[in-house]
């Protein structure tokens, strides 16, 4: 009996030794991580930054352009600083020079004509052309410039092309100020077309169309000089007569006499040179005092009837047959108006005083300067006609 509460209490006693090893190496239940739980994330601060896609990035607005002036300011030839629009479409002219002059670098913008062009020149142009107004003109001419018909054309600016006249900045001046119209000068001459054109072509927006013209009046005259200067000595004596009789004479030195001073020696010299397109008036007598070699007639003037008559007979250039009329189609070639289709009378009268140093075929140079100045094609008639 006493045996066997001694095995029992040590049977006790080896369980209590056992449980408390088994609880030594146990975890309390407080301190152990569940499996699902997550290990915490990195503070924000930490984090790497993360780029968007190149192809969802926002677009960068380009810079706003500027806008467009509405107006600038252009200094003119007679000196005066007039503000205008940026952009012209809607020109008048002053005059029938300056009309051959813009109609020929920009016909489209003519809101009228200073002249109603000549019957002969319908079969040329397009037929558009003849329905402008006719506004009339400032300078020469029997006409005035109708203010009445020019405001109801609209233009934006009226151009004075030409020769610069001694009241013309007053003249345009007031004419500003009465319309509210900018009047404007571009002096033009023969030999200084070329500038005219560059001029006109940064004004109106249209600098290539009149780098074109430029260099075709620039090579013109060139070429001219060049045979004059061939020509050297020989240089013909001459006249440029005009009027119903064939009594008035283009004047050396004068605006009108440009062509004849460049091709000859012109042998009007006068003390006070006419500076009207209808030159000096002269007579019999002092034509037969300067006895030209060759004398050029104005169209309309005498030369039909000069071979006939015996007072003209008297000078040598009639009896030798060294004489011709100026050719005209659309307008004379040698001036009237002293436009830029003297580079045409250029030309012709080179070919016919000088031929052999004039080795270009004039009808090609004819049919070019159509084409450029005109808008045209030259038929065979036509030159056939203009050049008789």
């Amino acid at each position: 009996m006493k045996t066997r509460s001694i095995l029992a209490l040590l049977l006790v006693f080896c369980l209590a030794l056992g449980l408390g090893a088994c609880a030594k190496g146990a975890q309390p239940a407080s301190t152990q991580q569940p499996a699902s739980t997550k290990a915490p994330e990195a503070p924000a601060e930490t984090a790497a930054p993360t780029e968007a896609p190149a192809e969802t990035a926002a677009p960068t607005e380009a810079p706003a352009e500027p806008a467009a002036p509405e107006t600038v300011s252009f200094t003119d030839d007679a000196g005066r600083t007039l503000e205008l629009p940026a952009k012209l479409e809607r020109i008048a002219v002053t005059g029938p020079m300056s009309q051959i002059v813009v109609f020929s670098l920009a016909p489209e913008l003519l809101v009228g004509v200073a002249n109603a062009w000549d019957p002969g020149a319908e079969g040329y142009f397009d037929p558009r052309y003849y329905s402008l107004p006719v506004l009339g003109q400032l300078y020469g001419g029997k006409g005035e410039l109708n203010l009445e018909v020019l405001l109801a054309a609209g233009p934006q600016a009226v151009l004075d092309v030409g020769e610069a006249k001694k009241s013309v900045a007053e003249d345009l001046d007031g004419l500003t100020a009465q319309t509210g119209i900018p009047f404007l000068h571009i002096d033009a001459s023969t030999g200084t077309m070329a500038e005219a054109y560059r001029r006109l072509g940064g004004l109106l927006g249209l600098e290539e169309r009149a780098e074109e013209l430029a260099s075709y009046c620039e090579e013109t005259w060139a070429r001219a000089e060049a045979i004059m200067a061939a020509v050297g000595e020989d240089r013909a004596r001459i006249l440029y007569l005009l009027g119903e009789e064939g009594l008035n004479v283009i004047a050396a030195g004068s605006y009108h006499g440009e062509v004849v001073d460049l091709i000859g020696d012109n042998l009007a010299v006068l003390d006070e040179p006419s500076s009207k397109g209808t030159g000096n008036e002269t007579d019999m007598e002092q034509i037969l005092l300067w006895d030209p070699d060759f004398i050029i007639f104005a169209n309309g003037s005498v030369a039909d009837r000069v071979g006939d008559d015996p007072v003209w007979q008297q000078l040598r250039a009639v009896r030798e047959g060294r004489y011709a009329e100026a050719p005209f189609g659309p307008f004379n070639w040698m001036g009237f108006p002293p436009s830029v289709q003297r580079y045409l009378g250029i030309l012709w009268s080179l070919k016919l005083l000088y031929p052999e140093q004039a080795d270009y075929d004039l009808r090609a140079e004819v049919e070019r300067y159509f084409e450029l100045f005109y808008h045209c094609s030259l038929t065979d008639e036509q030159y056939g006609a203009i050049v008789k």
